[in-house]
């Protein structure tokens, strides 16, 4: 895709502006990426700005050439993700750059998805300079859960969990209500609100009957937006009067009856992820319950996890994971801690599988 040569100093101020711009677009733009675009003159002064809203809407080049009209002409478009060269909802983005008289254009991230590809290569074509691969690293981060699911063929998936500082997810008499601060939970539907799907396991449902929506805690009302509620549930025991399915957003219960058995008999995880990225769903939030999590953590299929630490101990009740596939201290799953934030009186970790920790285990669904 070409090497990356010397950027100005306001271009690189542009790419991390766009950047910025591409991150509202989180949780609406699925099944497309998150992108966003910088136009500046030819002295470096900012003319159009723009990003992607949601699918099936103008592309962030688009949006961003509509505001700066014809002070686009000789400039440079900063994008963080390489121009499409496909008509699908819209037309290719690398042709309007052209049309509009773009002499330059810095790439963050080149586009995997073989459908649109090809964008820098009609924009060289057409004798525009082309630059690919400034703030990748960050640009990557914003955009990983649309770069992983087209990558790999499946959702991102993030398990999100919550526990007591010794590692209980609920007291010995089976109550977890409430284990974290109302901020936290608060940062849990926050959480939701950026993606396509939240799931749990059947254990989850008939213990604690959850909504999982996401909506306002002080007001109680809803969200516009509500990701796809997944229930993995091999023997279809999901109650018909369970809130999950209230109305308030769309359910699938995945059974083995339509997903098939893994090598416990179990709900295959593999097809309900191959499923859901169909659905063009791109990330999954894993909440519940800890067996649930060992299975996908066993199976290699978690990129993310958030975990929510209270100031609490308990001593007795159940742990926050179960059967993951580790039986000794060498076999522990690595993890780099990516951030740490306080939430209220708690503990928000943010982390990911080291790249060297990769696992091959046959995926087995733990409720």
């Amino acid at each position: 895709m070409g090497q990356q040569s010397v950027v100005s100093p306001a271009e690189d101020k542009a790419m991390a502006r766009a950047i910025e711009l591409a991150a509202r677009g989180l949780g609406t733009t699925s099944p497309n990426p998150v992108v966003g675009c910088v136009l500046v003159d030819a002295n470096g002064v900012v003319v159009g700005e723009g990003f992607h809203v949601y699918a099936g809407g103008p592309h962030a080049e688009i949006v961003a050439l509509a505001q700066a009209g014809e002070r686009a002409k000789g400039g440079t478009a900063v994008v963080t993700l390489e121009p499409c060269n496909h008509t699908g909802k819209t037309g290719p983005c690398s042709e309007a750059l052209i049309r509009a008289g773009v002499a330059r254009v810095v790439i963050a991230v080149a586009d995997p998805n073989p459908v649109a590809i090809g964008g820098a290569q009609r924009l060289r074509a057409a004798g525009v300079d082309v630059i690919v691969g400034v703030r990748a690293v960050e640009a990557e981060e914003g955009n990983i859960a649309w770069l992983t699911s087209v990558r790999r063929g499946r959702p991102f998936v993030i398990w999100k969990s919550a526990s007591t500082l010794d590692g209980r997810a609920a007291a010995a008499d089976g109550t977890s209500m409430w284990i974290t601060s109302e901020a936290s939970r608060m940062d849990v539907h926050r959480l939701r609100g950026t993606v396509d799907a939240v799931m749990v396991g059947i254990g989850t449902i008939l213990a604690d009957d959850p909504r999982l929506t996401t909506r306002d805690l002080r007001t109680g009302s809803l969200a516009i937006r509500q990701p796809l509620r997944v229930v993995i549930d091999s023997d279809g025991r999901t109650p018909n009067e369970a809130r999950v399915r209230d109305g308030a957003a769309p359910t699938l219960v995945a059974t083995t009856a339509d997903f098939g058995k893994a090598g416990d008999g179990r709900v295959d995880l593999r097809k309900v992820l191959a499923e859901l990225h169909q659905r063009g769903v791109r990330s999954v939030l894993l909440e519940g319950g800890p067996k649930l999590a060992g299975a996908f953590l066993a199976a290699g299929l978690v990129d993310r996890i958030v975990y929510y630490i209270a100031p609490k101990l308990l001593g007795d009740g159940p742990a926050a994971l179960v059967g993951a596939g580790v039986t000794t201290i060498t076999e522990a799953i690595d993890l780099e801690l990516m951030d740490v934030d306080r939430i209220g009186p708690d503990l928000r970790l943010t982390a990911k599988l080291r790249a060297a920790d990769a696992r091959a285990k046959l995926p087995t669904a733990g409720n």
